[in-house]
């Protein structure tokens, strides 16, 4: 069954990183932090085993979806010459964390936004149907879930109204390997479907700037749905996508502000210049996806986006907090080879006990972003480029720095995607 509401008058018209941070304490690794991990297989009925054979093909399978009679005379591409209140756009992962983001700027520029939402929403189910309602104040929500196709579709179904675009911030919480497959590809691809049976034209996809570079779970099964969403566009001359790879997101940069304003050293790997990165706060990513909504220069492309400003390492950041608090730098440097050896150790039991599968992944998300930068990976020299990377909006690091030295990471918690 499906439940849909409004936090306003129901108006839809008939015509939805990435990053690492670290904390230690002077013997041991405490944290692991893992950001838009941000953020999925052949059919919904397949079990593991299944979706993992399929992830290896090498063959992709062409993502199908039958259209409903009710939109099927909608002309695809009609909805980019309607003004945005006419225009139906679906939030999939609306309540999480670019997604509540995203629902804003969607609604703050007019649209007619349908956020779609579990009945027991937020970090660990943790909020109730009113409090998501609130929290999407401007949208329409309908309590379904991305997980199961049919009842997203007859969720869907039961608008009673075309979706023109959706918008998908879908991602995994944590960045297991079942998890991801699950959310990352399976449920993303139920978006996509259920999304087309319903009308919709235009997809736009959150992924993310690591997947240029896969080594881990997560980052397949995102690069196994964009190659199938681009498919998808090739053979349906009418649909289209919009591809969005996002650098750092702000939040997940700034778990160690309160460490350092207590006197806590800032923590490392290395000489803290293995990798960088081009940060980009929350709203300007958000407004960047909706551009994608209407911009007919973002139709059918790989859109990598970073913040304003210069790249920035691990070391420049410490230097940065620290000017802000006029305090002498203090860092500690942790050698990279002390993850190698932790994952090493969790690779040979994973041998023994395979229930710790998920546990030998987190320890190699954390050595991937300890060591990998999040910016454009030139193809050619097979180096990152922070030249090659665009920067978009105006918030900068620095800033966000200042305003959680002020006010404290409330509301930047990772919650679930505190994996250490």
């Amino acid at each position: 069954m499906s439940i849909c509401f409004s936090s306003r008058v129901f108006n839809l018209h008939s015509a939805k990183n990435q990053s690492f941070v670290t904390r230690f304490s002077s013997q041991f690794i405490n944290q692991i932090h893992v950001s838009s991990i941000p953020y999925a297989l052949p059919s919904s009925s397949l079990n593991l085993s299944e979706l993992l054979k399929h992830s290896r093909q090498k063959k992709l399978n062409p993502i199908t979806a039958s259209t409903t009679p009710s939109v099927e005379t909608l002309s695809q591409s009609s909805f980019r010459n309607k003004k945005p209140k006419d225009i139906n756009v679906l939030v999939v992962g609306s309540t999480g964390y670019i997604g509540k983001f995203v629902v804003k700027e969607l609604v703050d520029r007019g649209f007619n936004v349908i956020g779609v939402a579990r009945e027991k929403s937020g970090i660990r189910g943790q909020n109730s149907k009113e409090e998501t309602l609130n929290q999407l104040k401007g949208a329409n929500v309908c309590f379904s879930d991305v997980t199961n196709l049919d009842a997203l579709d007859k969720s869907l179904r039961n608008l009673k109204v075309p979706i023109d675009v959706v918008v998908s911030c879908l991602a995994s919480r944590t960045g297991g390997v079942k998890d991801s497959w699950k959310i990352d590809y399976e449920a993303t691809k139920n978006s996509l479907v259920a999304g087309k049976n319903n009308g919709a034209s235009h997809f736009v996809l959150l992924s993310a700037i690591c997947v240029q570079k896969p080594l881990l779970e997560f980052q397949r099964a995102k690069l196994k749905f964009e190659a199938e969403l681009m498919t998808e566009a090739e053979e349906d001359n009418g649909f289209t996508y919009s591809i969005v790879r996002p650098t750092a997101f702000f939040k997940s940069l700034g778990g160690q502000v309160e460490l350092v304003r207590d006197g806590k050293p800032y923590v490392m790997f290395g000489d803290g210049k293995l990798c960088a990165c081009k940060p980009i706060s929350e709203p300007d990513l958000a407004s960047f996806i909706a551009d994608c909504v209407l911009s007919e220069d973002k139709i059918n492309q790989v859109l990598p986006i970073g913040g304003p400003g210069t790249a920035l390492t691990p070391l420049e950041q410490g230097e940065i907090l620290f000017r802000l608090l006029g305090k002498e730098p203090k860092f500690l440097k942790v050698p990279i080879g002390i993850m190698d050896f932790a994952i090493g150790v969790l690779d040979f039991l994973v041998k023994i006990f395979p229930s710790m599968e998920d546990a030998a992944e987190y320890g190699k998300i954390g050595r991937y972003y300890a060591a990998e930068s999040m910016l454009v990976l030139d193809a050619e020299t097979g180096e990152y480029s922070a030249e090659q990377t665009p920067s978009y909006g105006k918030d900068t690091l620095e800033e966000f720095f200042e305003r959680v030295l002020r006010e404290g990471m409330a509301g930047q918690e990772l919650g679930e995607q505190t994996i250490f």
